[in-house]
């Protein structure tokens, strides 16, 4: 997830946006899990706070035998802290774990070289690996609020498609979500742009919201999730499931 997003002051265990966008994550794992009739390793790649998985180890302690959360930015004492811990925290995915699920929330826009990132994933995992992947998505909505991030692109469904298919990752299912929500944010983000804006970002647009407001939206948005998979047309993201390795 985008630490950037969390400067502004916003809390991911309330803000209406993370806790609708674990909604399909949620029920791809349980799906998954409760299918195969066993534990798997949540392997959360790029994981910056680690908030999708914790959620999901919370949610499903029964489907979940260990957590491990990939990020570059960990230091070495930080690391160190979790080792032999059922949440482990780690610069590198470890070669060879079976029977597990690579989550990457919002974090493929941040590689320059996707193609190749994905390459590594994939060689690095066992057996029975599947994917859930979370992109932003639309060239057309891109404003200073990627250029803060620090995104590459953002991406539509042919796009993550041929990302994956060329790596020899079967997509079980792909679509948009955020439906309603993209109008709004295509018309504002036309606005707002400016050159400068552009050029110098000084911050996110994800911010904090009123309280009767984030109940709104929370709800809103997670019903919203219920039709997902029918969305092929357009959102603010772009979701793929899938197996990285049978």
């Amino acid at each position: 997830m985008d630490l950037k997003e969390l400067e502004s002051g916003v809390d991911p265990g309330k803000h209406w946006y993370y806790q609708s966008k674990k909604v399909p994550l949620f029920k791809f794992f349980k799906n998954l899990a409760s299918n195969q009739g066993k534990k798997l390793t949540v392997i959360d790649f790029g994981s910056g706070s680690g908030f999708f998985a914790y959620e999901l180890l919370e949610a499903f302690p029964e489907y979940v035998s260990d957590v491990l959360l990939i990020d570059i930015g960990y230091t070495q004492k930080e690391m160190d802290a979790t080792k032999g811990q059922k949440v482990q925290k780690m610069h590198f995915i470890p070669e060879g774990i079976n029977d597990c699920v690579v989550i990457m929330m919002d974090v493929l826009e941040h590689i320059e070289d996707d193609y190749a990132i994905l390459k590594d994933i994939k060689s690095k995992v066992g057996e029975n690996a599947h994917y859930f992947i979370t992109v932003p998505a639309f060239k057309s909505i891109w404003s200073s609020h990627d250029v803060y991030l620090g995104h590459y692109r953002r991406y539509t469904i042919p796009m993550l498609s041929k990302l994956l298919k060329t790596n020899d990752c079967p997509i079980d299912n792909n679509y948009y979500i955020y439906f309603s929500l993209f109008p709004v944010a295509w018309l504002v983000r036309k606005i707002k742009q400016t050159e400068e804006s552009m050029e110098n970002p000084e911050a996110s647009d994800m911010k904090p919201v009123p309280g009767p407001l984030n109940f709104l939206l929370k709800q809103y948005n997670s019903f919203e999730m219920n039709f997902r998979k029918a969305n092929k047309l357009f959102g603010l993201t772009c979701v793929a499931e899938g197996v990285l390795r049978n």
